[in-house]
């Protein structure tokens, strides 16, 4: 089939989303919790035209393509990429918007199972670029959501908001604090001395299919069993008498939303040594505590300690395997981000991608 076939008067567009970088707040997003994160630069572009058909065509590259009819949306069991787009698709129509179908070209150059984001950054653009073809109004949350449900529908992963709302509201330089009962959305300027180093494991994730859903439920059953709406409502002392292992899962939660909260603070003050130890005793939480680190990120975080200006590293998304985010003195971060790779490629045989990430603006 021709690409004009059945446009009529096509409308085109390119929409952009960033990938992004969880500083703390890790698995609190769908516990009510706050977080903290910032938009990166490397991210997803959706570029195409409407079609008057009913088709939906979706090419990315080595994945090939997906032509779907719009009134046949379903979650495919092959080419399961495109279920991100699809999702959209399926919610913003559920939102009220006439999409009649659309060819799409996807490109980026946020890595994929790394833990930072590229499933969000590929649902924002696509909505985004929907948005462009057939414009409608919805306001920035509620697109946010749209993309967080289609993850949930489509996709098959319960992920929380976090993701969404830190690649949409993001601007350079700045953290973004969410919190996710309230739906505050707050930024806060970064340091100006400090930089982002992020490290890619080489252990790839799908969340689809690994224990994010398991930790989902067990932090949702101790809630249930404290007799409170979520795990935002109590303090570390009110776990005392939960099973070893589901009170280890909220502790970690509960003491993530606690040093949120504390980052806050520091981040006011340019206190970016507070920071840094912060995010250490994270990374210990979730390896100790929720168990969602890996060898690999582990042996990341363990030699960035050991190198020059570094102020703190830790586990950056939903874990079990991805990339680590260390803190590091500007000065320097080229050069340590140099010796994190030679020294994590002799210790494990794996080259991983390792890079100075600016902090970028968000969605457009």
């Amino acid at each position: 089939m021709n690409d004009l076939d059945g446009i009529g008067a096509s409308r085109a567009a390119t929409a952009y989303a960033p990938g992004r970088v969880e500083l703390l707040g890790n698995h609190t997003d769908y516990n009510k919790g706050v977080v903290l994160g910032a938009a990166i630069d490397r991210g997803v572009t959706v570029k195409g035209h409407s079609l008057n058909n009913g088709i939906i065509r979706l090419t990315a590259g080595t994945f090939g393509s997906v032509e779907v009819r719009e009134s046949k949306l379903r979650p495919l069991t092959t080419n399961r990429w495109a279920n991100y787009a699809l999702g959209v698709v399926r919610e913003l129509m559920d939102l009220g918007i006439p999409i009649r179908g659309f060819a799409a070209e996807i490109s980026g150059n946020v890595p994929i199972g790394a833990g930072l984001s590229s499933s969000a950054a590929f649902e924002l653009a696509t909505a985004l670029f929907l948005l462009k073809i057939y414009p409608g109004e919805v306001v920035l949350l509620q697109i946010a959501k749209a993309c967080q449900r289609a993850e949930h529908r489509f996709a098959g992963v319960e992920s929380g908001l976090l993701d969404q709302v830190t690649s949409l509201f993001g601007i350079a330089d700045h953290a973004v604090f969410f919190d996710c009962r309230s739906e505050e959305v707050r930024t806060v300027p970064f340091p100006p001395g400090l930089a982002l180093i992020i490290a890619e494991s080489g252990k790839t994730r799908d969340l689809g299919g690994s224990n994010y859903n398991i930790r989902q439920k067990q932090t949702l059953e101790a809630a249930s069993m404290l007799g409170v709406d979520s795990l935002r409502d109590v303090s570390p002392e009110d776990l005392t008498d939960l099973p070893d292992e589901i009170g280890r899962r909220a502790l970690h939660v509960v003491e993530e939303n606690e040093r949120v909260w504390r980052a806050m603070e520091l981040l006011e003050s340019g206190d970016g040594a507070g920071l840094g130890r912060l995010m250490n005793a994270s990374h210990e939480s979730s390896r100790l505590n929720f168990e969602n680190s890996s060898p690999e990120l582990d042996l990341l975080v363990s030699i960035a300690h050991q190198l020059p200006g570094v102020l703190g590293s830790r586990l950056t998304g939903a874990g079990f395997g991805g990339a680590t985010v260390t803190l590091c003195e500007r000065s320097v971060a080229e050069q340590t981000a140099s010796e994190l790779f030679r020294s994590y490629n002799n210790e494990s045989g794996v080259k991983a991608k390792v890079y100075v990430s600016r902090i970028a603006n968000g969605a457009s």
